[in-house]
């Protein structure tokens, strides 16, 4: 096909590849919970107590797959996101994608973050309200647009949706929450935000930033995922049992999904109870690794390449399709797995390597590693 042949000649050509026995620079498994031995025990303990030994659900959970554990899990996460009501998805993508088809309704209008997930994209593409984007974290620019396009909006009863996130995937940084919270009150608006990147790494207990900044009431709608952090699978939309209720009943990629197996749902549980028990010391840990690899930025004086972020997430930018790649490839050969992030994942021109710090991480490995990328770049 054409287009597969321009994406090659392009050099943006993807395929997949398996890199195990590298370093992992590259997985969103911050804590190291998606190989945590423990964890592993606990999940397999915690379906013998409750005598659950289904391979899979059966079907949707509006047909037979609303099985026991859902009705463990959703108030656990009410608890430990401080959330009136939770439900549960089968990924971030379905999540995002079902709140954003379903919420929004013609004449509403939406503001988004231009460096959203893809998976809000989709789901307001998807929706009949109209959709404008702001610059990056620029609350000022978000106003203008605001004011602008309600000035003109010819729908007398209409609903104004707020769209950004806590900790962005690919720069790692994150907005002002409260003076954005601020704003979305002040005018009756409703603020959505995904923590996808957040939950399990931020907060006291792993609970994002949102509860942390005590926001959890001013906000419309979070969107929670299991697969990063948590080092598991699923995810879910947080928010009113209203908005729960609306969800069951319209939004698409709920309705029409085979429900979660229980064994992905006790491992979410036993994660969120894991993280509980072990208290700070995975995010200390982490948050030693992120200070480390900073000063090491520094020491070596390649900070300048680096888009600014104290989260797990460290950008490196190296403009340029081939060039990114041929830094990766150097550093696969060097036993780092780290990959080049390439256009359409992030705007022409700003290719990177996407370097996930963990609490895991010896800092004999991330010193290795700032070493080898200064000598790259």
């Amino acid at each position: 096909m054409k287009v597969l042949a321009n994406r090659k000649k392009e050099e943006t050509f993807r395929s997949l590849n398996s890199l195990d026995g590298l370093i992992d620079f590259l997985s969103n498994d911050y804590l190291g919970f998606a190989t945590n031995e423990a964890l592993f025990s606990k999940t397999f303990q915690l379906l013998l107590t409750e005598n659950v030994a289904s391979n899979g659900s059966g079907g949707s959970r509006l047909l037979s797959g609303n099985h026991k554990l859902y009705k463990r899990l959703e108030p656990t996460l009410n608890g430990f996101y401080k959330a009136e009501a939770a439900l549960v998805f089968n990924s971030g993508y379905d999540a995002n994608m079902g709140l954003f088809s379903a919420v929004p309704q013609r004449g509403d209008l939406i503001f988004y973050d231009e460096f959203v997930h893809a998976s809000i994209r989709e789901g307001i593409r998807m929706s009949n309200a109209k959709a404008y984007s702001f610059l990056h974290n620029d609350l000022s620019n978000l106003k203008e647009k605001v004011a602008l396009n309600t000035g003109r909006n010819d729908h007398e009863d209409y609903a104004v949706y707020i769209v950004t996130e806590s900790v962005f995937s690919m720069d790692g940084d994150t907005p002002d929450l409260k003076e954005f919270a601020k704003f979305t009150k002040s005018n009756n608006y409703h603020l959505i935000v995904d923590e996808a990147h957040a939950v399990g790494v931020l907060g006291s207990n792993g609970e994002g930033l949102i509860p942390e900044l005590g926001l959890e009431k001013d906000v419309f709608a979070r969107t929670v995922t299991f697969g990063k952090g948590f080092g598991c699978h699923g995810a879910a939309i947080l928010g009113s049992e209203d908005l729960k209720d609306y969800l069951v009943n319209f939004a698409k990629p709920f309705v029409y999904t085979t429900a979660l197996t229980p064994h992905t749902l006790a491992t979410i549980i036993t994660a969120h109870e894991y993280l509980k028990e072990l208290g700070e010391v995975p995010n200390t840990l982490l948050k030693e690794n992120i200070a480390f690899f900073k000063s090491q930025l520094k020491a070596h004086k390649i900070e300048k390449f680096f888009i600014t972020s104290d989260t797990a997430i460290q950008g490196c930018l190296i403009p340029g399709a081939k060039k990114v790649k041929q830094v990766s490839k150097k550093l696969i050969d060097k036993g780092f797995n780290i990959k080049a992030i390439l256009s359409p994942t992030v705007p022409e021109g700003q290719e990177r390597l996407r370097i996930c710090l963990h609490s895991f991480n010896s800092k004999e490995e991330i010193g290795l590693l700032v070493k080898l990328l200064a000598s790259f770049i």
